[in-house]
């Protein structure tokens, strides 16, 4: 019998500010055509953009600074020449681009440079998404416990197994979405999720000089039936499915750029037949056996994870070295760009040492331990290629998650995928009675692996040890930590205080951010378009008018519990105004975005609405949010802050319960995670007590003291 952790195997619910268009479209058996991301109308769009200004009018005022009036005045001004003149020119140019598109406006021009593959900072935590899974409790307890005796090179047993399992499930959703047995694309969802999920495989990002690229799936490639696995810093090449492609002769080191494509692709490769998890299992454990045998000799390997940790055109510079050294160097590339997801083995289990955090309790630490492991530790940070979209991070007492590089999918897309991988517990009897204690025995001439070795010299092996002090301190950097509140969830938001879950926590963050630092800053909230062809994602400006009125009156004793409550509603609907509007095309940050990037400054083209301070002041996310799914699977996510003194916040919103990711920098001295943590639980529970205040009044007689 089957069994599974949830009552059935489902899709997760969508993130909670995704449109409700893309829903399933009935039983029609007609393939739904997604409409093309709009472009916006430019006077609705400088509109809005004058709106999102105004609290920030309104704080300079406070300050001392430009009345409201002539701040708004200004703008204005600036807009309306704007929208006459070259703006007008603009809008010309980018609705000529669209139509010249085959898909978008955006994603075919602009976004996924400009997001993701022109940014020059390490992956390492500032860009790679970390996912923690709960542990499998088909499992024994001792296995969980990490008491085992049957450690080989620093892995166990059921480590291999879980990893094995959770290989298997990932890549039998992939296969159940290219057969349509799972979302099929008679539904908005179905193209959507297919879409989306096919560019996480069999590709990684390669570093290039102010621009990365990725690669492109080949189906020629004789690793792209491969999981790229990773032990001790060696990396191997493991065949997970029958029926291999024929392989082709291999590229020379000449034609490395044949790989670069600055699209993604739109369709999964057809591998073949996607082996059993006992077959999995066996080659993963003649891997370990390998291993074994490598560090008995004394060997050591070359640490090639550790230089995709580094800077970009750093990184960009060693490869084009070391691709050039030899040609094992540029087969094992290849290797790494085409194989299907990676797969990291660890041999140590991370812990946080109660006395360095004597105050934190030890679930609480337990909870930070694992994620860590995933998000990168110093004992783990060269046993992974950041640049691979997923890879699997499973540890000796089976805990296990993910972690991947950004630019080709929306975090929420892997965190589908990652459920569909662990709703299922390991099934023992898959595995007949081996008890891992045989020798590994293969059919025929079947590989259990190839290694994938690599050459080093003088110079990157300076390099290697260079890029891992730098790995070292942005890890030591990085005040990561899952916060579990479970006073109440998104049942008593909805049922109780009649009111949108994704905004109210919206608020709670800005009240948050507002009592840890006396001032308001730009949120950005993440709202997928994937209504659209090709769509991607938008901002809402989490921080308006109506939220800015709402946190002071929490922070001013005349605002009684009842005027609160109403303007708590007000910002509410507001958010929610925004997030609709964003989903379905009608944004203003992804637009304006598009017409500066079609300014011609060498032509002499200048706007005084893109000089403006305010301009970039408004987009400086120091408060960088999103929401996934429910969670009930996850411990925590997370991603790194986008500014040194801000947080980047993940939250999985359930029921009866909130979780938040929140990344902050230890080296900033306004940010702390810890302190930010007790904050939000502070405001969740007053937001609780004003929702409770029965009766409601109107909010505008206290505009004026507020």
């Amino acid at each position: 019998m089957i069994r599974t952790r949830l009552q059935s195997i489902r899709p997760p619910p969508m993130s909670s500010r995704s449109s409700s268009s893309s829903h399933a479209s009935g039983p029609s058996t007609r393939t739904p055509v997604l409409p093309r991301l709009p472009v916006p109308d430019l006077h609705k769009t400088l509109s809005k953009y004058l709106t999102s200004l105004e609290p920030f009018f309104l704080e300079d005022e406070l300050r001392g600074g430009m009345s409201y009036a002539s701040a708004h005045a200004l703008r204005t001004k600036w807009a309306d020449e704007f929208a006459s003149g070259i703006g007008h020119v603009l809008q010309d140019r980018l609705l000529a681009l669209d139509k010249a598109s085959p898909n978008n406006w955006l994603d075919d021009n602009f976004w996924i440079n400009k997001a993701y593959l022109e940014w020059r900072a390490p992956l390492l935590i500032n860009s790679n998404w970390w996912l923690a899974f709960f542990e499998d409790d088909l499992i024994p307890k001792s296995a969980i416990s990490g008491e085992t005796s049957d450690s080989r090179a620093g892995t166990t047993f059921w480590q291999i197994r879980r990893a094995a399992w959770l290989v298997h499930r990932v890549l039998d959703f992939k296969e159940k979405l290219d057969t349509q047995e799972l979302h099929p694309e008679t539904t908005r969802t179905g193209i959507w999720l297919r879409d989306s999920t096919s560019k996480m495989f069999n590709i990684a990002r390669i570093p290039k000089e102010y621009c990365d690229v990725l690669s492109t799936p080949s189906a020629s490639s004789p690793y792209s039936h491969c999981v790229l696995v990773m032990v001790h810093n060696w990396c191997y090449a493991v065949p997970v499915y029958h029926s291999l492609p024929t392989p082709q002769e291999a590229p020379t080191p000449a034609s490395a750029t044949s790989d670069e494509d600055p699209e993604c692709p739109t369709h999964s490769l057809n591998l073949g037949e996607l082996m059993s998890p006992p077959e999995i299992e066996k080659r993963l454990r003649a891997v370990v056996l390998d291993v074994e045998a490598r560090l008995a000799n004394g060997e050591k390997a070359v640490p090639v994870g550790l230089l995709s940790a580094d800077d970009r055109d750093r990184w960009a510079e060693n490869l084009n070295h070391l691709l050039a050294l030899s040609p094992t160097n540029f087969n094992s590339h290849q290797a790494i760009l085409h194989s299907v997801i990676g797969l990291s083995l660890e041999h140590t289990t991370h812990t946080l040492r109660r006395s360095q955090y004597p105050d934190t309790s030890p679930t609480q630490l337990n909870r930070d331990s694992h994620l860590h492991c995933i998000r990168s530790t110093p004992y783990n940070v060269a046993n992974r290629i950041f640049d691979k979209p997923l890879t699997l991070v499973v540890d000796p007492s089976t805990r296990a998650g993910a972690t991947g590089e950004h630019s080709p999918c929306d975090a929420l897309v892997p965190s589908i995928v990652a459920e569909y991988g662990i709703v299922q517990g390991v099934e023992v009897e898959e595995f007949g009675e081996d008890d891992g204690s045989k020798s590994v025995a293969l059919s025929g001439a079947e590989k259990a692996f190839e290694r994938l070795d690599f050459v080093m010299d003088d110079k990157l092996s300076k390099e290697c040890s260079a890029a891992e002090e730098r790995a070292h301190k942005i890890i030591a950097d990085s005040d990561d930590s899952v916060l579990w509140f479970d006073a109440y969830g998104t049942e008593w938001i909805k049922n109780s205080a009649k009111l949108s879950p994704d905004a109210y926590i919206q608020m709670a963050l800005q009240l948050a951010w507002y009592k840890t630092r006396e001032s308001f800053t730009a949120t950005y909230e993440t709202v997928l378009t994937r209504m659209f062809k090709r769509g991607r994602t938008e901002t809402v400006r989490t921080f308006t008018r109506d939220s800015r009125e709402w946190v002071l009156s929490m922070v001013d004793s005349r605002a009684s519990p009842q005027i609160r409550r109403r303007l708590l509603q007000r910002a509410i609907q507001t958010h929610s105004r925004l997030t609709r509007e964003a989903a379905t095309g009608r944004g203003i940050d992804r637009h304006l975005l598009g017409l500066r990037l079609l300014l011609r400054p060498l032509n002499g083209e200048s706007a005084a609405l893109f000089e403006d301070e305010l301009f970039e002041l408004s987009s400086q996310w120091k408060l960088s949010t999103s929401g996934l799914s429910a969670g009930h699977l996850f411990k925590g996510t997370g991603f790194g802050a986008m500014y040194d003194d801000g947080y980047g916040i993940n939250y999985l919103a359930a029921p009866h319960m909130i979780k938040f990711g929140i990344e902050s920098k230890y080296s900033n001295s306004l940010t702390s995670t810890d302190t930010f943590k007790k904050v939000v639980i502070e405001s969740l529970h007053e937001m609780q007590a004003i929702c409770s205040t029965s009766e409601v009044v109107d909010a505008p007689a206290i505009h004026s003291h507020l």
